[in-house]
């Protein structure tokens, strides 16, 4: 078996995470975002041994870009050859900047 890959989260995934307690928070509900982004923790670490596991961005159809579903989230992450790098965590009904493949 190969062995794990490293997994990274971008700047602007980040900052989606913090977006996340924050809204929460100002909802009166911090426990609920932090239970929140502790989930997305724990799902993206699938991804060390199975980085394919998330299925193609279809705004993009690029086999490099690639989402995990996570009601209400979509995880999206960059596929490399010894690197994951998470780089987006939105809400699943937000469509993708056309734009957003180029730079991912």
């Amino acid at each position: 078996m190969a062995a794990p890959l490293r997994i990274e989260f971008a700047k602007s995934a980040e900052g989606d995470l913090l977006e996340i307690i924050g809204w929460y928070t100002s909802q009166l509900a911090p426990e609920v975002g932090k239970r929140l982004v502790r989930a997305v923790f724990e799902r993206v670490e699938q991804l060390a041994v199975f980085p394919d596991s998330g299925k193609v961005v279809p705004e993009f159809e690029t086999p490099w870009l690639r989402e995990l579903e996570m009601p209400p989230f979509r995880i999206v992450y960059r596929r490399d050859e010894a690197l994951i790098t998470v780089v987006r965590v939105w809400r699943s009904e937000r469509l993708m900047d056309p734009n957003f493949g180029e730079n991912a």
